[in-house]
């Protein structure tokens, strides 16, 4: 699993070119072996710096947190703001949790999902409110006509501030993230978490108020302010502002697809997506114009088919990820680089998590169970790192200690969960690397490939490496089990490219994983229970 140079006796196969590709070109441009680490070229510039970016990026967001924080509290009192954050929280991670799971196929790391997610609920915000007091405040001053200036700003000016706030970190991520930013369900997702973080601020404020009022009203219960409050913004529409904001991601989805020379489109795409949030938006602020049925109308008229619509579209498009990995990883396959049965299991989401389970699981129970409990830890096994099995020496402190036997039954378990869970990382790993190159080979058909294709093609390809073994025997078992792979179809294991080099047997695993391209018996249900 270490991403090192990869050893001579295991050399790598060739890299299957396209048909619009030279030999001659591809060669020329493959970069040395000590260079397969891809690092984008840098200027001698500060900002360039990801250090400094990094380091300006969490001072921003800090201060921007510090001081909306202080401003809800002003403006709630500190028993409101308590009381609106234990509400504003609840619907939060059930939305994280749907936008995750749409993102299953190629997951965006922890890291600029939870920057989208800070930069909605501080830095958006933080200028909303700002931009929506100011506006309103010089509308009321010149029109001398508070009631419609409190109008005018929730249906005009707050629907362009704040889809432009949010819209900032998508246009960050896609600027920033480019080469992980590779269609519709990135932008939705991180249009998502932001537009997030962005709804639970605003319903902090919101409930807080409302808890406010009802303490000076003297109401509770379910008649009070915050109730009433809570059904609407929480139980009615928690997907209110992701859904404005999804709009924008989609825009930026449908440019990421576009190829770099339609720079027109690339550019109106984005803004055409920004425009369609903003009219939601202002539509959703100004429904209580049409009346006192006008916000339920345009609830059940307008959003809910709107929120069908775009969910069902990203599902699609979820899909045709997975059908491009089936079409396009064969190729690679066919080079040695994959077995002929991971491009089934990597084209599945069921063959995808059983894969990880079955990694956790054999790993898990093979060198866990390799030392018989008892075993001293002084003697271990030099080829492969992991206590050797056998009885312990007459001399161990071991024998009449039951506590120190128990601890090193303790430890041992320990051990195996962490290998399992090594194990079940290294493919998830795998499928994500995998899910990347067969997207970049897509875009390289349709004419979009990025200049760098030929370097990050080689460092998807050495990372896929550095996890075959692992990852390998694991998904060939799932593409059986889930039936995607069926035993009179199984095709004949290849031989070995001539350049792999030999393989070293390995004790603690199964007579079946022993080799390069190791298929499990072909027989029904889970993996035995011994490995």
């Amino acid at each position: 699993m270490s991403d090192g140079p990869v050893q001579q006796q295991q050399s790598q196969p060739a890299v299957p070119l396209l048909q619009e590709q030279r030999v001659g070109e591809i060669l020329a441009a493959v970069p040395e072996r000590d260079q397969w680490r891809y690092r984008p070229r840098r200027v001698g510039m500060v900002w360039r710096s990801k250090t400094f970016r990094v380091g300006a990026v969490f001072t921003v967001l800090a201060l921007c947190g510090l001081v909306i924080l202080a401003l809800v509290r002003d403006q709630t009192g500190t028993e409101g703001f308590l009381v609106g954050l234990g509400l504003a929280v609840l619907p939060v991670p059930l939305l994280m949790a749907a936008f995750r799971w749409l993102d299953r196929v190629e997951p965006w790391s922890w890291r600029n999902l939870l920057f989208s997610f800070a930069w909605g609920a501080c830095a958006a915000a933080l200028v909303a409110i700002i931009a929506n007091s100011f506006a309103t405040h010089w509308i009321a001053t010149a029109t001398a006509d508070p009631a419609s200036a409190d109008t005018l700003g929730a249906t005009v000016i707050a629907p362009v501030v704040e889809e432009s706030a949010k819209a900032a970190a998508v246009l960050l991520i896609f600027l920033f993230r480019g080469r992980h930013f590779s269609g519709i369900v990135d932008g939705v997702v991180i249009a998502g978490f932001t537009a997030t973080g962005f709804a639970f601020t605003e319903n902090i404020l919101y409930l807080g108020n409302a808890f406010g009022e009802d303490q000076q009203i003297g109401t509770s219960g379910f008649a009070s302010v915050t109730a009433a409050t809570f059904f609407v913004r929480v139980v009615m529409t928690p997907f209110a502002h992701p859904l404005f904001t999804v709009l924008t991601g989609l825009g930026f989805g449908f440019a990421a697809l576009s190829a770099r020379r339609h720079r027109i489109r690339r550019i109106l795409l984005p803004l055409l997506g920004l425009v369609l949030a903003m009219g939601m938006h202002a539509l959703w602020n100004g429904s209580g114009a049409f009346g006192p049925f006008g916000f339920y109308a345009v609830y059940g008229v307008f959003m809910v088919p709107v929120f069908g619509l775009l969910t069902w579209l990203v599902i699609w498009s979820r899909q045709r990820e997975l059908r491009t990995l089936e079409t396009e990883l064969p190729a690679y396959a066919a080079a040695g680089w994959l077995t002929p049965a991971e491009p089934l299991a990597l084209s599945s989401m069921r063959a995808r998590g059983m894969a990880r389970d079955v990694a956790r699981h054999q790993h898990a129970r093979v060198y866990g169970s390799a030392r018989p409990y008892g075993t001293p830890y002084g003697v271990t096994n030099p080829g492969y790192g992991y206590p050797a099995p056998g009885p312990p020496p007459p001399h161990s402190p071991v024998y009449g200690n039951s506590r120190v036997v128990a601890q090193v039954r303790s430890h041992a378990k320990a051990q195996a969960k962490a290998r399992g869970r090594a194990a079940a990382r290294a493919v998830a790993e795998y499928e994500s690397f995998a899910t990347s190159l067969a997207l970049l080979r897509h875009r390289a058909r349709r004419g979009a490939a990025d200049p760098d294709f030929v370097a990050r093609e080689l460092e998807l390809l050495h990372h896929l490496w550095q996890r075959r073994e692992v990852a390998g025997p694991a998904l060939t078992y799932a593409a059986q089990a889930t039936g995607r792979l069926r035993p009179r179809c199984i095709p004949a294991r290849p031989a070995p490219h001539p350049q792999y080099g030999g393989y070293r047997p390995n004790p603690y695993l199964p007579p079946h994983a022993q080799q390069p391209y190791a298929q499990p018996p072909y027989g029904s249900g889970p993996p035995p229970r011994s490995w």
